[in-house]
Parts: C-alpha cells; structure tokens; sequence
C-alpha cells in the first residue's frame, strides 16, 4: 500500500443507496456496511447527491468512527447534468474532500481531480442488449457516459463472469483490468419461523390466505414478467396458488399491468409495489417457488435471498442467472412459455423435488457473503493504493 502513516482515505459515491430500494441500492448498503464493518487501515468518505425524498430504507449507511458521510446539496440529476452535459469539471472531491482513491459503485465515473486510482463497479450492459427496456434518454446517456468511465477506470469491478465477458467482448477491456466481485446475501435472509410475523407481511402487502408463486425485481421488460404471466395462465387454471410480482414500478410499467388483463388474471397476479427490506424474508418464506425469468441481469441477489429463505428458485439460463443458481436452480429459456409453466407444474405436484432444491440452496447460498466479498473489496483497495 504506497501510503504514507496516515490513514489512506477512500471516497466512495453512495448516493445509489440512498435514492434506490433495490438492485444497486441494496448493493451499495450492503458492501458499504460490510468494508466499513472489517478491519482496515482505510477511512472512508461517503458523499452522495441529494436525494429527491427521504431514503428508501432506514439507517441505510454506516456510522463509525472511521466514517463520514458529505452529502451534496443538490439533487442526482442536476449533479450529472453538471458532470456531463454542462461539462463542468467539477472534481468529486468537493464533496468527498482529499481522498487517495475513489469507488464510483454504480456504472458512472465523475470527474476526479489529480491523479489518484479509481475503481468503478460495472453491473451490466443490459442497456445494450436490451434497449428496449428503457427511455431513449437514459440508453443515449448510458452509452455516451458508462463507456467513458470504463476507460478512465484504474481498474473495474464487475458483478460476474458473464458481465466481465461483456466488457472484454463489447468494448475490449483487458481483462487484467476487470475482477468479478460477487455480491453477498444478508444474514437477515434466513427462513422466518414466526408464524404471527409472516401473518403480519401477509396483511402488509394484500396476500390473503393463498398459496402464491413469487417473483422479486422492479416491474420493466428486462424482467420479463410479461412471458411469465402468460406461463402463468395455464398454472392458474389448475392450481389455487396466485402470482406474487414484488418491487416497485419501472419503466413500460402499464404494459405488464395489461398483460394481466389481457389473460384475465386480473384476480390472480399481486403487485405488491415496493417491499421493505424488513418484510422480504418473510415474503419469501411464504412462497412455494421463487421465479426470475429475467432476459439479462449483471448478477440477480433475489436469487441468493430466495435460496438462503429456503424456497426452491426458477431462472432465465441467461447472463449470470446461471451463476449464481449454481445446480440448485431450475435453469429454463427466457422465451418458452410452455417449459415454464410445465416445470412450475412438476415442481406443485411433487414435494420431494422441491425439498431437494431447498437443501441445494442453502448450501449454494452460504457461499456468497457479503463479509467475503468486502474483504475482497479491500484486497482491491490495497492493490490500488
């Protein structure tokens, strides 16, 4: 570590953690939490954009002594219209104050002054494959910006083997410049026993007393739910379990909302919006099958939460899905509506299956952490310095 006897301080942008509820919010929270928890030599300088209403989950940043946290007194768009359409090279630093590194977590690098290392996080390039799935704005930006920060980049984080591919195969990254930094799954997801408190999740979010097949994501097109809906259809029709959607509203939202009138489901498909952190383990230990048919994804936590709950999981055989199912998911295509509801068909009708994929997701699951991965994380940090 070329530092002298001070301690080296890291800046790292949270402002994902304050101003999202899931996906890379919940990334951030939980790798900030678990580097800030461990022993280092390292203090950290957190600094985010203002967010736009209050965070969507309590306490969401660590608070010790090795910990400050500069918030910006100015919103996350007008920040980056700053940074990239005004051009305005105002250095992160003005929030973070003197750093000796830099970890940008969510995709963008902002202008940096000096010349200290950055690492940025790279999730996925779903912006690229599937386009589609979000404003033409927003993939207009991506590809202008996220490109641009990959090569300034020191170095890369990326969420998986296949999104460490993308990179090398899209845009020609060295691969010496890219390590995959696995995402955990929080301690808190574990299978809830308290039959009052899964009564209680139950009433929260308008379940009732039916059984119900779960899928955990943001309502878009990337996660597919219109093909799952109409999987859905012939299940619905043969079995009492309804169709759980849970996260909060994304883009083309009202398509998916149709679909579901469009296959007269209306009475069976829940869409229970956003779902506090709190209340996830016990959604997901009410489940009978946890599904994520997703077309692309960096990485897939529902996966591992799902799994360390004790709930036997389904996914997309695509992008990293197949990574972290491991051999204890049911890998089936994005686009074959006929396999998904056939195997969600075998799995209701046979117990034994079930219970064997939910011993096979314990066991997959205790092999990510977040502990591990910011451990990890502070192996970069000290390769960096």
């Amino acid at each position: 570590m070329g530092t002298s006897s001070r301690a080296a301080r890291i800046g790292i942008d949270v402002t994902a953690a304050l101003t999202q509820g899931g996906g890379i919010g919940r990334y951030t929270r939980e790798l900030v939490r678990a580097v800030t928890a461990l022993q280092s030599p390292y203090q950290f300088q957190l600094m985010s954009a203002q967010p736009a209403g209050p965070p969507p989950v309590p306490d969401p940043l660590p608070n010790p002594d090795h910990v400050q946290y500069r918030p910006l007194p100015i919103g996350e768009k007008w920040l980056y219209r700053l940074w990239y359409r005004l051009r305005l090279p105002l250095p992160v630093q003005l929030a973070t104050g003197r750093i000796d590194l830099f970890h940008s977590p969510d995709f963008v690098l902002p202008p940096v002054a000096g010349r200290i290392p950055t690492l940025l996080t790279v999730h996925d390039l779903s912006f690229i494959h599937y386009p589609q799935a979000y404003t033409e704005t927003l993939v207009n930006y991506l590809n202008k910006v996220v490109p641009w920060s990959v090569g300034r980049a020191s170095h890369i984080l990326a969420d998986s083997e296949a999104t460490k591919v993308d990179l090398i195969d899209l845009w020609a990254v060295p691969a010496d410049k890219i390590t995959v930094l696995l995402s955990g799954v929080d301690e808190v997801f574990r299978p809830v026993t308290d039959e009052r408190r899964l009564r209680q999740v139950r009433a929260r979010y308008g379940l009732g007393e039916a059984p119900y097949l779960l899928a955990v994501g943001t309502v878009q097109p990337r996660k597919n739910y219109q093909m799952l809906i109409r999987a859905f259809r012939p299940v619905a029709a043969n079995w009492p379990h309804n169709l759980v959607i849970a996260g909060g509203k994304g883009w083309l939202y009202d398509d998916i909302l149709a679909e579901v009138e469009a296959q007269g489901l209306t009475n069976r498909v829940i869409f229970t919006g956003f779902v506090d952190d709190g209340d996830l383990p016990a959604l997901y230990t009410s489940a009978t099958l946890s599904l994520m048919p997703s077309l692309y994804e960096g990485f897939g936590i529902p996966l591992l939460e799902a799994m360390a709950c004790g709930v036997p999981i389904m996914a997309a055989n695509v992008s990293s899905l197949p990574e972290v199912a491991g051999e204890a998911g049911l890998l089936l295509p994005p686009a074959d509506e006929a396999a998904w509801s056939g195997a969600i068909h075998r799995l209701l009708l046979s117990r034994e299956r079930r219970l064997e994929m939910v011993a096979a997701g314990f066991h997959q699951a205790r092999t990510f952490t977040w502990r591990r991965a910011a451990r990890q994380l502070l192996t970069i940090y000290d390769n960096l310095l």
